[in-house]
């Protein structure tokens, strides 16, 4: 899969899946929660949490599916868990 590219997958109760990949590079510890876009498939999130105990993992992904208007249950981290340089997997659907 390619950062940035969307993949649909049709299941057979006509549900449209969409699956999004994007690189993520948390600032924990910050003033402000922000996100800013780098380029189209690259975003520096900015929460106030700390990077202890999964906290900021878990402001992050907050703040992604306010801004994606998702449910945070939607939003993975593949790569990067314990980094500040992460890949994110966002999944949508819609009925067809």
């Amino acid at each position: 899969m390619v950062l940035g590219e969307k993949y649909h997958i049709i299941t057979p109760s006509a549900i449209l899946l969409e699956l999004m990949l994007i690189h993520v590079k948390i600032q924990p510890d910050s003033r402000k929660e922000e996100i800013e876009e780098k380029t189209e498939t690259s975003l520096i999130v900015s929460v106030k949490a700390p990077a202890e105990n999964n906290e900021a993992n878990r402001a992050m992904i907050g703040l992604l599916a306010r801004h994606f208007k998702c449910d945070p249950g939607r939003i993975r981290i593949i790569t990067g868990h314990h980094t500040r340089s992460k890949i994110i997997e966002i999944l949508s659907f819609s009925e067809k």
